[in-house]
């Protein structure tokens, strides 16, 4: 059994982080000891791992949590029920994806345009021009 705070050290976060997962129902404390400290097993040692995991490739809390869900009684789901989780966080990713390069292009043209110089005062700088253009497609 660990402390929070043993637990916290083995996984690479803080107290704080596990407390937040607690809070946010991804983390269940395997028991209290006698003092009432937390007291966390090697299920929630692998379950905060599986929490990083998941993190790291951008799922979000709720999605954790139900894949969570669906881990604790895995004979009860599918694995199309996971997939449909992951996929859905892919189909997300590509959508933000589309939009940064839009916005990434609309950036690049009006920053290609500008000349840029030191000396030039802004009074007529085509990057000003392009934002305050109503009718320019591309700041949209």
């Amino acid at each position: 059994m660990y402390l929070i705070g043993q637990l916290a050290k083995h996984c690479g976060v803080s107290s704080d982080t596990l407390r937040f997962y607690e809070k946010n129902g991804l983390l269940v404390p395997a028991g209290r000891s006698e003092s009432g400290y937390r007291l966390y097993s090697e299920g929630d040692l692998s379950r905060i791992h599986f929490i990083l995991r998941a993190k790291a490739i951008g799922l979000s809390l709720d999605e954790i949590r139900e894949l969570l869900d669906i881990r604790l009684e895995a004979s009860q789901h599918s694995c199309a029920e996971v997939k449909a989780i992951t996929l859905a966080k892919l189909d997300e990713v590509d959508r933000k994806m589309a939009e940064l390069a839009r916005i990434r292009n609309a950036l690049k043209k009006i920053n290609d345009a500008c000349c840029g110089h030191v000396d030039d005062d802004a009074s007529h700088c085509s990057i000003l021009e392009a934002l305050g253009d109503e009718d320019a497609e591309d700041a949209k």
